[in-house]
């Protein structure tokens, strides 16, 4: 059962978090995962010339591939978090895209030589209905890859997030969580032909993994 995304609520929420996201001295950066320094890097994304990330946020990672040479473009819902990032890296040559991921991808015809998603609206969006429009924006052999945290064990599906707690406003998004094996089945569905999750354990025992999800049109 579809969950009822709230569009107009979902961004108020992330305009929200982008007005306290951006920090004065961060760097252009890319990592995949929440602990910095660990885990693989672009490679992921094979020797891609023309690429999309999708919930681009603040933007450092687009803009570390932009200043190596990469055409790099990004879509946010937040046209806070928009403005800011186009502001932050002007000089870097990464462009900065607001919109809903749906109807962004839906609505254009421009394609990548790879998709990416680094604790962004891949985690936030439908997989059933994100995939084949990423699918559909990819070049032959493009590269989807995104990550995100490790779904807590027996919650699977969309899971509902407040934002700032539990007390104040009620401003909330929805997440989507599923072991591995789900992941790669829902990428397959959509026409990838071939996709690999795999969970990375965080640099200490006992703290919250990063799942890592790669598939090639």
């Amino acid at each position: 059962m579809p969950v009822p995304h709230d569009i107009a609520a979902e961004t108020e929420l992330w305009d929200t978090y982008a007005e306290s996201a951006f920090k004065d001295d961060a760097e252009p950066s890319f990592c995949w995962t929440q602990y910095t320094g660990h885990g693989p890097g672009p490679e992921l994304l094979g020797d891609s010339r023309k690429v999309l990330e999708l919930g681009c946020g603040t933007g450092r990672a687009l803009a570390y591939l932009a200043e190596r040479g990469v055409t790099a473009h990004g879509v946010d819902l937040s046209p806070v978090m928009v403005k800011k990032s186009s502001e932050k890296w002007a000089t870097t040559g990464a462009v900065f895209h607001q919109g809903e991921i749906l109807e962004y991808l839906a609505a254009g015809g421009e394609t990548y030589d790879a998709v990416y998603s680094i604790f962004g609206a891949a985690w936030f969006t439908d997989p059933g209905r994100l995939f084949p429009l990423v699918r559909a924006r990819l070049q032959p052999g493009g590269m989807f890859v995104f990550s995100h945290p490790t779904a807590i064990p027996g919650a699977y599906g969309p899971q509902g997030m407040y934002k700032g707690g539990f007390a104040g406003k009620a401003m909330y998004a929805y997440r989507y969580s599923y072991r591995p094996q789900v992941w790669e089945r829902f990428l397959t569905r959509a026409g990838f032909a071939t996709a690999k999750a795999e969970v990375l354990e965080a640099p200490k025992p006992g703290h919250i993994g990063t799942l890592i999800v790669a598939a090639r049109a």
